[in-house]
């Protein structure tokens, strides 16, 4: 189908951790009236219990089959089914200091508290492996598979990249003037 303008009713944020996919999803949510969907909800049961990766995949999977949202979260498996129905893919590009010191903070004001975006039943806590092995070395083990899959939907969806803190919290001010000018194409519904 020809591209169009018209506000995206399903925005797909991906990103490394600690880039501020949660705070952006939630903003565009409100602002636009959209649903938003959180995949770090559907990693884990209560007391951190790992998921499946399959049913992970097919939970995010189905939560992208709904008509209207902004879906938040990498989840590699159902990438690409999320982007079949994406109007719009928002990648944050932030660096990983800001990252590192961002889920430190996170770490530190939810500390023993179940966060809105996370699966009930896992209340934040500091976790090395997470902060060191995950945010700190994202460019070496998530990185070259989330330009892959970049150059893969390029010109097939609109794809916004935000590098910057400034950059992000100027769509999250104003989405609905910041997006109109997007062209999208229209995805099955």
């Amino acid at each position: 189908m020809p591209p169009h303008k018209s506000q995206p009713r399903r925005i797909m944020i991906i990103g490394p951790s600690g880039s501020g996919k949660t705070w952006l999803a939630t903003r565009l949510g409100q602002s636009l009236g959209l649903p938003v969907i959180h995949i770090d909800k559907f990693y884990f049961h209560p007391g951190w219990v790992q998921r499946d990766r399959a049913e992970t995949a097919a939970l995010a999977t189905l939560a992208a089959d709904a008509p209207d949202w902004v879906l938040e979260g990498n989840n590699s498996a159902s990438m690409d089914h999320r982007a079949e129905r994406a109007d719009l893919i928002i990648y944050l590009d932030l660096g990983r200091v800001r990252r590192l010191a961002r889920c430190l903070w996170r770490s530190a004001r939810w500390h023993g508290r179940t966060r809105p975006d996370m699966a009930q039943g896992c209340p934040e806590r500091f976790d090395h492996a997470f902060l060191f092995d995950w945010v700190w070395n994202y460019a070496s083990h998530s990185e070259p598979r989330m330009q892959d899959f970049l150059s893969r939907w390029q010109g097939r969806r609109p794809i916004l990249r935000l590098g910057s803190a400034r950059a992000v919290r100027r769509l999250a001010r104003d989405p609905a003037s910041a997006l109109a000018g997007i062209e999208t194409r229209s995805a099955p519904r």
